[in-house]
C-alpha cells in the first residue's frame, strides 16, 4: 500500500480519524503537529505554540528530553516487548522498586496496568476481590464524592460524577454506586465539619455493601478542577478503617509532584489501601499505568479462591514503558521539581487572582503546578482555541474551565507568556459573552 502523500495525509485524517470527545469531521479540526521541543509544540506550518497542558499533563519533563530518548533508545536495543503471562524482565523489577520505595509505606505489590482508566478498574476489582476472597461477597459497591473523574472505560465510568459528568448517557448501563456531594472547604483553615456528614452517614448506613472509597486526593481533575482540603481525605481515611472499608486513591493526575508534594495524599498525611498511577509514570512517552495495594490485600487475594488476580493487560509491564518510566522518576527526583512547582504556583498566583474582578468569572483556583480560571458560562471551544493559538500557546478548555497544568521545566519567561495569554484570552471572551 502506497503510503499518504505529503499534500494529502491530513484530508485523509480530517475523514477518517477520530479525536478525544469530538465529532468524526469536527468543528474545529486538529492542529497538525511536526515535532515538539521543551515546552514547544511546532506546528507543520511553522507555528511555534508553548504547551500549557503539558498533553494531558503527563509531559512533566517537556518533550524530546535526551535523558528519557536514551533510555528508550537502549531498551529498544534489548527488546520493546515481551508477555509478562510466565515472564519477567529487569525494568518491570526496577520500575516496581522505585514505586514501592516512593509511596506510602503499606503500598508494597504492583500491578502493571495500560492506561490510567484501567488502573482504575484493576483498583476496583481488586478491592471486590478482596472481600470475596475474606467470604464478604456482598461488599460489592463503591463510595464516592460528585464531580469526580475517573477514567473512560465502564467501571471508571461508574464512578464518575453521575450527572454533570462525561458519562450520563450510559448511566441506564453501569453499576449503581454510592455519591455524596464533594467537599466545599479549599483548605484545612475553612474545614467545618459538616463537611464530613454525607459521607459519614452513607458509610454508616452502607457499610456492609460498600468494597471502597475512591477518590482522587486533594484535586479533583477533569470532573471540575476542583481543590479540597485534605482534612476530609483525613476524616475519610478514619471512616474507613473504622467500618472496613478501603480506600482507594486515584493519583493519575495528581501524582509525581503536579500539587506541590510527590503525591496528593501526602498533603493529608494519610496512605491508600490501593493508589492508582499514570499519565506523568513515563514523562508522556508511552501509556502505562500502575496499581499499588497492601501486603495484606495481595496476599489475601492470591491465596483464597481462584487463588490469583483476575487481570492481565496483554501490555502489562511493556518492558520500553518500565524503562522509561524508571528514567522519568529518576529524572524527577534529581531535579529541583519541588522549587520549580513552588515557583510555578507563585507565578499562577500572582497573575491570575487579581481575576476574580473580572464580571463573567466564577472563581480562581491555584494548587501547585495547576491553574485554573471557572467562567460563568461554557467557553466558545473553537472561539478560545483560536485565539489561544494566535497568542502562541495551546490550551484546551473544557466546560466553563479555563485551566493550565504546563511542564515543570517551564521557564519564567515562557510561563508569564503563557499566562498572559490566559488572561487576555479570557478578558476577551467574558467581555463578548457580556449582556
Amino acid at each position: 500500500m502506497n503510503k499518504l502523500a505529503d499534500s494529502s495525509w491530513l484530508d485523509f485524517e480530517q475523514q477518517h480519524v477520530w479525536h478525544p470527545y469530538a465529532a468524526l469531521q469536527g468543528t474545529l479540526p486538529a492542529l497538525p503537529v511536526r515535532s515538539a521541543e521543551g515546552v514547544h509544540i511546532l506546528l507543520e506550518d511553522g507555528r511555534r505554540l508553548i504547551d500549557g497542558m503539558a498533553s494531558w499533563w503527563s509531559v512533566i519533563h517537556g518533550y524530546n528530553h535526551p535523558v528519557l530518548n536514551a533510555a528508550a533508545k537502549q531498551q529498544l536495543d534489548q527488546m520493546s516487548h515481551v508477555m509478562f503471562g510466565g515472564l519477567t524482565h529487569r525494568p518491570a523489577a526496577e520500575l516496581a522498586a522505585r514505586l514501592v520505595e516512593l509511596t506510602p509505606q503499606p503500598l508494597q505489590s504492583v500491578f502493571f496496568c495500560d492506561s490510567g482508566s484501567v488502573s482504575v478498574e484493576v483498583a476496583i476489582k481488586m478491592a471486590i476481590q478482596y472481600w470475596y476472597a475474606l467470604g464478604q461477597p456482598d461488599k460489592q459497591k463503591l463510595l464516592t464524592v460528585r464531580h469526580g473523574y475517573h477514567g473512560d472505560t465502564f467501571g471508571a465510568m461508574s464512578v464518575c460524577d453521575p450527572e454533570g459528568g462525561m458519562h450520563h448517557m450510559f448511566s441506564h448501563l453501569l453499576p449503581q454506586h454510592f455519591f455524596v456531594p464533594a467537599p466545599q472547604a479549599r483548605t484545612d483553615a475553612e474545614w467545618v465539619d459538616s463537611e464530613i456528614v454525607p459521607m459519614r452517614d452513607t458509610i454508616e448506613r452502607h457499610h456492609n455493601e460498600i468494597a471502597a472509597v475512591i477518590l482522587e486526593p486533594i484535586v479533583q481533575g477533569a470532573g471540575g478542577m476542583r481543590v479540597y482540603s485534605p482534612e476530609y481525605l483525613r476524616q475519610v481515611r478514619a471512616l474507613c478503617d473504622t467500618h472496613g472499608i478501603l480506600l482507594i486513591a486515584d493519583e493519575i493526575a495528581t501524582g509525581f509532584g503536579r500539587t506541590g508534594k510527590l503525591f496528593a495524599c501526602e498533603h493529608a498525611g494519610i496512605a491508600p489501601d490501593i493508589l492508582c498511577l499514570g499519565k506523568a509514570l513515563t514523562g508522556g512517552y508511552l501509556s502505562m499505568a500502575a496499581t499499588l495495594t497492601t501486603e495484606e490485600i495481595s496476599r489475601t487475594i492470591s491465596t483464597q479462591p481462584p487463588g490469583a488476580f483476575m487481570h492481565g493487560p496483554t501490555f502489562m509491564a511493556n518492558p520500553l514503558a518500565c524503562s522509561i518510566a524508571c528514567a522519568s522518576i529518576d529524572l524527577l527526583l534529581d531535579s529541583p521539581w519541588q522549587e520549580r512547582i513552588a515557583a510555578i504556583e507563585n507565578s499562577m498566583c500572582d497573575k491570575l487572582e487579581p481575576c476574580r474582578a473580572l464580571a463573567g468569572l466564577a472563581d480562581v483556583r491555584v494548587k501547585g503546578g495547576i491553574g485554573v480560571l471557572e467562567l460563568d458560562q461554557p467557553v466558545d471551544m473553537p472561539r478560545i482555541t483560536r485565539a489561544f493559538i494566535d497568542r502562541g500557546v495551546w490550551l484546551r478548555p473544557f466546560g466553563k474551565l479555563v485551566y493550565i497544568m504546563p511542564p515543570y521545566i517551564i521557564t519564567a519567561a515562557e510561563l508569564d507568556h503563557l499566562l498572559s495569554a490566559m488572561v487576555e484570552t479570557v478578558k476577551e471572551s467574558v467581555r463578548s459573552s457580556g449582556p
